[in-house]
């Protein structure tokens, strides 16, 4: 059983038959937000960023929410075999002071997650906006009107509206949440965001972190970050709610570059309340340019309770988080064979991709 599925919008379907894919064709590499299910792009990551592009001398944009701004950041730091190593011991070996028996709270997640943060990028912001081919873009949602700052009924009472509004269209959500993308200043984002209410403002070496911060800040489980450097005031969230796998129009790049897509599965799933709405996790002309990676199946059914890690496991596991580690860190070890077999297509001419 093939482990690794790869998947292909038209415009891409065409040339991997034509040519398969050279590391230099890559302009642009997202990373979704999905909370622990990004584990199982560890050796993925670890590839990609490591050997395979280690060779070319061409900028690639890296666009990230929530985890996945966190694994975009962390390929900034260079040595990928080693950092990425360092991300999914951290990920997996979280915990979080709380009561025995009793969830964490959202402070208590906050600060734990602010911590671990600053310890791996604390320091090394300069490195991470200094990499000599990677542009760094962390998408977060920002609240606006009632959602402008965080408050025991007003949160909730915003999530509520904005939930009703994107039901009605996405485009109507951004009346409640606006995208804001922290982008490196040296190039802009090479794809066009008129797709939804969108701001872009530098990223920095002093708002890095708080921008990190923000675009993993889940609602209700973390608390909303305030007023980020150089940005607009508000309060900002997790940036999977805007934009929960990066659903952008990729096609309106200029040129016959292609985006490399390591994700968790095939669909593309444009915002975090879209998850429920089958009909809007179609493929889309965005997506005509765009190479998706993606495991099969059948065989992550073959991983610890036959699915990809997530964040119900903390209910399942509770305070057994050494069970719960045991299990994450298999499918980790499992995850291997993704990258075992992306090389190997890569290597072996024309590749006839699945359509996305």
């Amino acid at each position: 059983m093939q482990a690794l599925h790869i998947h292909a919008g038209p415009r891409a379907r065409a040339l991997l038959a034509e040519r398969g894919l050279r590391p230099e064709d890559v302009r642009v590499i997202p990373g979704a937000a999905g909370g622990p299910k990004g584990l199982i792009l560890k050796s993925l990551d670890q590839f990609i960023f490591g050997p395979w592009l280690g060779s070319t001398s061409h900028e690639v944009h890296l666009v990230g929410a929530s985890i996945g701004a966190w694994r975009m950041a962390t390929a900034c730091l260079g040595d990928a075999e080693r950092e990425f190593e360092r991300l999914a011991h951290e990920y997996v070996h979280q915990r979080y002071d709380s009561k025995p028996g009793k969830m964490p709270t959202a402070e208590d997640v906050t600060r734990g997650f602010q911590q671990k943060l600053e310890e791996v990028f604390g320091g090394r912001e300069g490195q991470v906006l200094s990499h000599p081919r990677y542009r760094l873009h962390v998408f977060t949602s920002r609240g606006r009107h009632v959602l402008g700052r965080e408050g025991r009924l007003r949160t909730p009472a915003g999530y509520f509206g904005a939930f009703a509004a994107n039901l009605f269209a996405r485009r109507a959500m951004g009346a409640w949440l606006e995208r804001v993308v922290f982008s490196d200043p040296r190039d802009p984002l090479p794809m066009s965001l008129d797709d939804y209410r969108s701001r872009q403002v530098a990223l920095t070496t002093h708002n890095l972190l708080a921008a990190v911060l923000a675009s993993c800040s889940i609602p209700f489980w973390l608390k909303a970050v305030h007023d980020i450097p150089g940005g607009p005031k508000g309060a900002y969230w997790d940036g999977g709610i805007t934009d929960y796998h990066l659903h952008l129009d990729y096609a309106s790049m200029i040129g016959d570059g292609l985006v490399l897509y390591p994700h968790f599965q095939r669909q593309v799933v444009p915002g975090w309340l879209d998850k429920a709405l089958k009909g809007r996790h179609g493929a889309t002309a965005f997506l005509d340019n765009v190479v998706l990676l993606a495991p099969n199946p059948e065989w992550v059914k073959t991983l610890p309770r036959g699915k990809l890690p997530d964040r119900e496991d903390f209910k399942h596991y509770g305070d057994d988080t050494e069970a719960r580690a045991k299990a994450w860190l298999r499918a980790v070890a499992e995850s291997e064979r993704l990258s075992e077999e992306f090389a190997a297509a890569c290597a072996g001419g024309p590749i006839e991709a699945l359509p996305l």
